[in-house]
């Protein structure tokens, strides 16, 4: 299986840049993991929504233009919004287990950038995922949705993990 993470923005702190080094290696022997980041926009301070908006659509337009091959070939994309549906670990698990049983071999998440995700980006995706009702810093996010995935496998495989 190939998990791709598509999202705006770089990590500039270090600890969540190690963090995600960890988990990358952790995951490494489950999965072909590739980490794409785009450009975020810098929001004017005390921007009008219509400006945010602007703003969620020329990140979301970079997006689409990185998965647009992905998707040709048959990819589940997989958004997080805080409106998805929520699922625990168990259920994650067998969902990534199912799509690979059932013949999909490439997931997308996608994380958008402090705004949120443009509802343009949000209609392609096939499943909104949502970790929570709260607000996590997206490069929080990443970190977290990096560790589920780890856990993922690691059920999957009938591994011991910390509950």
């Amino acid at each position: 299986m190939k998990i791709t993470i598509l999202c705006v923005g770089k990590i500039k702190e270090k600890f969540y840049r190690d963090a995600i080094a960890e988990y990358e290696k952790r995951l490494s022997r489950y999965c072909k993991l590739e980490i794409i980041e785009v450009a975020d926009e810098k929001t004017p301070e005390g921007a009008s929504e219509t400006v945010e908006l602007q703003i969620k659509e020329k990140e979301a337009e970079r997006m689409i233009a990185r998965m647009e091959k992905y998707l040709r070939d048959g990819a589940f994309v997989c958004a997080l919004a805080i409106d998805g549906k929520q699922l625990d670990s168990v259920e994650l698990s067998k969902k990534i287990d199912r799509l690979g049983t059932g013949g999909t071999s490439h997931i997308i998440f996608l994380i958008g950038g402090s705004l949120g995700m443009a509802d343009s980006l949000l209609k392609r995706a096939d499943m909104k995922l949502s970790f929570s009702k709260m607000t996590f810093p997206h490069q929080l996010m990443r970190v977290i949705l990096l560790e589920q995935i780890y856990r993922a496998y690691r059920i999957m495989n009938g591994e011991p993990y910390h509950k």
